[in-house]
């Protein structure tokens, strides 16, 4: 379930950045300004929206491979302690078994 609210916040997120890029790039193209000098500002900003792109793409990948690190910690540990309980009630029975 938080998972999908995680994805569904992401994805508006990333809608809205991407709009308001869309958005940028009309007003540029419509500015009072020269073609050259025009075309230069899109790519740099071209280019600066995917450098933050990158940024945010490293983000989330780290962000994930540590949530992936934390939930196989955690089932590591919940796999011990299940195990630990299984052997514990079997030796319960073998000595109750033995006593009858």
């Amino acid at each position: 379930m938080a998972d999908q609210d995680n994805s569904s916040t992401s994805g508006v997120l990333l809608s809205f950045i991407v709009g308001g890029l869309a958005g940028a790039a009309l007003a540029i193209l419509f500015a009072p300004r020269a073609g050259k000098e025009t075309r230069e500002m899109i790519a740099d900003r071209v280019k600066d929206g995917l450098a933050r792109g990158r940024d945010l793409k490293d983000e989330v990948v780290s962000r994930s491979q540590h949530l992936r690190d934390e939930a196989v910690d955690f089932l590591e540990e919940r796999k011990e302690r299940l195990g630990s309980a299984i052997e514990a009630g079997q030796q319960a029975y073998r000595e109750a078994r033995d006593r009858t």
